[in-house]
């Protein structure tokens, strides 16, 4: 139980061992303006004036603190810091902090094992593999770049999956950066006051609390200040704790022209890679993991034919793919070239009727009963969002769009969001029986079967 009142006869000691032990510009920059508030246990709580100050103690001085409090011999043994006018903390012992928890964002089909490794990519592989079985190792920041749907994600959740497996008291924090960019906007304008202060401050502690932290697509932190500023010092209080950060991107840090000069220059200071596109020989790899992965038999003349003209997305390729399978058991025909050209062009058992975008939201919104304006809307009630991932589902896997374009035609979703949705409804095609006959009859409607 708390306990409050003057606390001068216990801090004065321990003031005395922190003059000792830390410099004399810190001591009277920062020690002296704290204050003694409480005694909760073995805790002493100290108040300081700004979140400036303790986010320079809690990166440089808490040690030397905590070093002090157990020699001044007066029955403590560490602190907690509180900036003034909040009710939370804004720092914890490290030894209160819970055991880490597994990303529940992870996919975890995304592991080494079932990355095709070809000439375009197998450096970058070896250094994601690196910093997986040796975190802040060599490799720190770890950056990788490259276009869309080579494999920059499948790589970064591999190596946080690989982590999470083979060393469980590691915390990984793996987070998209639209979702990054949200919460930290979401602190700066949703309340004020001490309230709004005390939610940035647990969300600045939860990020700096990552033994690995690993950041997909920071471009989007593009043209937006202060989450440029926020995470600018929980990039630099990471590396200086010796902590493992892993970022993608689509480009080359010096062409994020929107980016600031300083963050160029931490990124550029750890190892890059860029993930090239996969030529053909990869590519028939590629279609030979991913139809032995999707239980099927794909003959070498049909995997060539969909290696042709596939462009350099890997996604695209698989979408390719997915499509004749699908064709073949829809038609119940064995797979060939023939019809994976059919397949290919759209065609339907009945009629040569084009699958378009407008078709697939359509028979989405009529099986769901609700409407267009709902389905490509932003409010997240279940209602709507289940449609939408079915939709978003639905159209990579029948339309040849790239995935910019379907995010336009769903109310101007970025990739990373139709990426979530398709993977999310095909994992829940997997354990859910009502989501997969519900794909299937959509599809069906669809298909004119």
């Amino acid at each position: 139980m708390a306990e409050k009142g003057n606390f001068d006869f216990i801090y004065t000691p321990i003031k005395e061992k922190m003059q000792e032990l830390v410099s004399h510009i810190n001591y009277t920059t920062y020690i002296e303006k704290l204050t003694p508030v409480e005694i909760d246990g073995r805790f002493i709580v100290l108040e300081t004036p700004t979140e400036s100050f303790a986010r320079y103690i809690t990166g440089t001085l808490a040690d030397k603190m905590r070093e002090a409090i157990i020699k001044a011999d007066v029955g403590l043994s560490d602190f907690r810091l509180r900036v003034e006018g909040s009710d939370g903390y804004a720092y914890n012992s490290p030894d209160e902090e819970e055991i880490p928890v597994p990303p529940a964002n992870l996919d975890k089909r995304f592991t080494f094992d079932s990355f095709v490794v070809g000439k375009n990519n197998e450096f970058v592989y070896a250094a994601a593999l690196s910093v997986a079985e040796d975190p802040a190792g060599t490799y720190n920041p770890l950056f990788i770049y490259g276009g869309t749907g080579l494999g920059k994600t499948h790589l970064i959740q591999a190596i946080a999956n690989k982590i999470v497996a083979e060393k469980p008291n590691l915390k990984v924090i793996y987070v998209t950066c639209e979702q990054f960019v949200n919460e930290i906007i979401d602190t700066m304008f949703t309340s004020r006051g001490p309230e709004a202060r005390d939610k940035g401050n647990k969300l600045r502690q939860y990020y700096r609390s990552a033994d690995v932290l690993i950041i997909d697509d920071i471009q989007f932190i593009e043209n937006k200040k202060a989450v440029q500023e926020e995470f600018f010092h929980t990039f630099n209080e990471l590396i200086s704790k010796g902590k493992q950060i892993v970022i993608t991107s689509d480009h080359h840090p010096k062409e994020l022209t929107a980016l600031e000069e300083r963050l160029k220059t931490r990124f550029s200071g750890g190892l890059l890679y860029d993930i090239l596109p996969p030529n053909f020989e990869t590519k028939i790899a590629i279609l030979k993991r991913k139809a032995f992965e999707k239980k099927s038999i794909v003959p070498d003349d049909v995997l060539t034919f969909l290696a042709q003209d596939s462009g350099d997305d890997i996604r695209t390729l698989e979408g390719r793919l997915t499509k004749v399978i699908f064709a073949s058991r829809l038609h119940e025909e064995p797979i060939t070239v023939s019809l994976a050209r059919s397949a290919l062009n759209e065609a339907v058992s009945e009629g040569n009727e084009e699958i378009t975008s407008d078709s697939v939201i359509s028979a989405v919104t009529a099986y769901y009963k609700i409407s267009r304006a709902d389905l490509t809307g932003k409010s997240k009630k279940k209602e709507f969002t289940v449609p939408r991932q079915v939709c978003c589902y639905l159209m990579c896997e029948l339309l040849s769009l790239p995935l910019i374009s379907i995010g336009k035609e769903l109310g101007g979703r970025d990739h990373t969001t139709i990426l979530y949705s398709r993977d999310k409804i095909e994992e829940m095609c997997r354990v859910s029986d009502k989501t997969a006959k519900d794909v299937d009859d959509i599809k069906n409607i669809i298909l004119k079967k």
